[in-house]
């Protein structure tokens, strides 16, 4: 047992809780404090200095070391170290327990627990004989805070298996067990396997997450028009905090609060999350459809990805894969309008997209071709020879009887769609000018009741970036108010004329590159030179070639076009 000590003398007591919630609802610092300084007074011991660890002590690198190193220096004068008890010391087992304790004493400083198990009484073997070795010479107790540190080992593996083995078991089951992903907030219900947290829509949130997919779906706007799309509703990230790794009652700094980027926007079109499909390590990197509905479906899901990924499910197992890429779609080199047509139409000897470059002749004239002379074999087209043979097949190709009608229906009903998603837009906008509004007044409220320099600072920093939020979102709903309404008739004439003479985008467009875009659309695959010289490729169910232009060539004809009903 620990004995009073006659004369007082410095300690340093140490505190520790294994997480943030044992502090505030379990074995508190308060408490733990509370008990030293009872110990200390009965003991007649003065503790100069308290530590507090708000981690677990199972790490390699123990918490404790901290509190030890400050006793070690000689300027500190510290004769004791108090702890509650030995778990509360280290839960490392043995072997942390014994270096730590091994320090301290190198530097004559005693280790005590309040319970006693721990004593610093010495026996020498060979006192009777007045001679003492290192061998001679031990603590009688130091058997029970070897089993007492095993112990605390054995208990933290215990209910760190207890504790992580079933949170694997429910995710496994489809349950969540993380922090929740944008989106969603989390919910626990009542399950046969009882109380369990599941994945809920958030009430703001989740409406920038449905809004991504929806306009990757629509296909009109490229990646980075969505990021300004979603930015102009007000999408802000969430604020997360960064706490002191040996205090977790500290926070350091905070990050977030940011508008979307797009890296941003990739992970979260690509996380299988919003789909309602769970995929973790825990899961044994297995795919588990989740106990929840996802923000969006399966279907919605797959085609925001463009087969990327790819989700399909099938007698209730759920698979991802992603769909590889046509090698005839693959970018080869950098975007060159020169030769904008190399990967729409193949090589017809090795079906590969052709290679494009400009010779030097004897004259210094330079010569564009397209050409394939690199897999075994050769072929040369000069340019202008490749692309009239293109332009010539566009100027015969017509789009199926009654498609051009049933097209104009489509984009009137989608039009349609379209205006009920932009009420939706500026409703979600009101709401966050109302959200923002009443943060302003919350922030200008407290600052009236701050009275540190520093909290009022960070406070008007605040607010001045609030306010701009504020200012950014009444001017995008002042534009759209000023905006001239779209005049669908002259839309649909536009739209009429232009499916009616295809050569205007085909051949008469200034921008090369995307004249070859469109071109590549007509085809359900891509067509090798051979096949445009005849008339022959698989053309898109919607596209047909001309009698004259077919019976000209001598060749078979092409399959007939849809017509629709």
């Amino acid at each position: 047992m620990n004995t009073i000590l006659s004369n007082p003398e410095n300690a340093v007591a140490a505190i520790r809780v294994s997480s943030t919630k044992q502090g505030t609802d379990g074995d508190s610092p308060e408490a733990q404090k509370e008990q030293l300084e009872r110990f200390a007074q009965t003991h007649n011991i003065t503790i100069k200095k308290f530590f507090v660890f708000m981690e677990s002590a199972s790490k390699e690198q123990q918490p404790m070391q901290e509190a030890v190193n400050y006793c070690k220096h000689p300027a500190n004068n510290i004769q004791l170290f108090i702890i509650k008890s030995i778990d509360r010391f280290t839960r490392g087992g043995s072997y942390s327990y014994d270096y730590l304790k091994m320090q301290l004493d190198h530097c004559n400083i005693k280790l005590i627990d309040i319970y006693g198990i721990i004593s610093s009484q010495k026996v020498n073997t060979l006192e009777h004989l007045g001679v003492s070795f290192d061998w001679s010479v031990y603590s009688p107790t130091k058997k029970a805070e070897i089993l007492e540190a095993e112990r605390a080992k054995d208990e933290m593996r215990d209910i760190m298996s207890r504790m992580i083995g079933a949170e694997i078991r429910y995710a496994r089951m489809g349950y969540w067990v993380r922090e929740a992903p944008y989106g969603y907030v989390i919910e626990k219900i009542e399950t046969p396997n009882g109380k369990r947290c599941i994945l809920k829509p958030h009430p703001t949130e989740a409406q920038f997450i449905i809004k991504m997919f929806e306009l990757r779906c629509h296909g009109t706007l490229n990646d980075h028009q969505i990021v300004e799309e979603i930015n102009k509703l007000g999408f802000i990230t969430r604020v997360k905090y960064i706490r002191d790794a040996h205090d977790r009652t500290k926070i350091k700094k905070e990050h977030g609060g940011n508008p979307l980027n797009i890296k941003g926007f990739w992970r979260f079109i690509q996380n299988p999350i919003y789909a309602g499909v769970s995929m973790e390590k825990w899961t044994a990197n297995q795919r588990v459809k989740a106990k929840y509905d996802g923000l969006v479906s399966i279907d919605m899901f797959n085609k925001a990805n463009n087969g990327k990924i790819i989700i399909s499910e099938e007698n209730g197992e759920v698979t991802i894969h992603k769909k590889p890429t046509p090698e005839w779609l693959l970018k080869k080199g950098v975007r060159n309008p020169d030769f904008p047509y190399r990967k729409y139409v193949l090589c017809p000897h090795c079906e590969k997209p052709f290679f494009g470059s400009a010779s030097k002749g004897r004259l210094g004239k330079y010569y564009p071709a397209y050409h394939c002379n690199k897999r075994g074999h050769y072929l040369r087209v000069p340019k202008k020879d490749f692309e009239d043979a293109i332009f010539k097949f566009v100027k015969n190709i017509r789009l199926a009887d009654g498609y051009i009608d049933a097209l104009v229906n489509n984009v009137n009903t989608e039009w349609e769609k379209r205006n009920i998603e932009v009420v939706k837009d500026e409703v979600t906008i009101d709401d966050r000018i109302t959200q923002l509004k009443t943060q302003t007044k919350q922030t200008i409220d407290k600052i009236k009741f701050l009275t540190s320099e520093v909290a009022i600072k960070y406070m008007e920093q605040e607010l001045i970036t609030t306010e701009q939020q504020l200012t950014d979102l009444l001017g995008e709903k002042q534009k759209a108010v000023d905006a001239q309404p779209i005049d669908m008739k002259v839309v649909m004439v536009y739209i009429k004329y232009f499916l009616e003479h295809l050569e205007e985008l085909l051949i008469l467009g200034t921008d090369s590159v995307q004249k070859a875009a469109y071109f590549g659309v007509l085809f359900d695959e891509a067509p090798t030179y051979a096949e445009i010289l005849s008339g022959t490729p698989k053309l898109a169910q919607c596209i047909k070639l001309n009698d004259d232009f077919m019976s000209g060539q001598g060749m078979l004809a092409v399959e007939p076009g849809f017509e629709p009903e």
